[in-house]
């Protein structure tokens, strides 16, 4: 695997983290069934891609599993900024901020598994990062049709 595909994997569990605080929070206090449902699904598919992409990174030796186990990402998106806006989020208002801070966080996520499946290297890395970038796509058209009001 490059050092491309290792940084890959590495952005990407940290992103996942990211991911999985502003969906636990969102599970908490979201109300509508549809978007408690998306948000429950982003949860479980990402939790297997996070351990797919982690098992990865233990193959790949020592120094690339320390890397991604100290790889701090938290201030490298908006991801707290997300989420204290989602704590802050009034009740009526929750929905509404959690598709906006969710949409925003996974337009980023395709961003980077674009990238990668142009950059990439290694073939399973660079197949998973099209699935990512399929999936979170079709994430932000889903969210994009609650915001609207319009039910997939």
């Amino acid at each position: 695997m490059s050092p491309i595909d290792l940084l890959f994997l590495t952005m990407m569990t940290a992103h996942i983290d990211q991911t999985r605080q502003i969906v636990r929070l969102g599970l908490e206090r979201a109300t509508d069934p549809e978007l408690r449902t998306l948000v429950a699904a982003i949860d479980v598919t990402e939790a297997d891609e996070q351990s797919t992409m982690r098992g990865w990174l233990r193959e790949s030796g020592p120094s690339a599993a320390a890397v991604a186990a100290h790889h701090d990402h938290t201030g490298h998106s908006d991801a707290a900024a997300g989420l204290a806006r989602l704590r802050a989020a009034p009740p009526g208002q929750v929905d509404a901020v959690l598709l906006d801070v969710l949409g925003t966080h996974q337009r980023q996520a395709a961003d980077l598994a674009r990238a990668q499946v142009r950059a990439g290297t290694s073939a399973r890395v660079r197949e998973l990062a099209g699935r990512i970038e399929r999936s979170r796509t079709a994430e932000v058209g889903l969210m994009a049709k609650l915001r609207t009001g319009r039910r997939p």
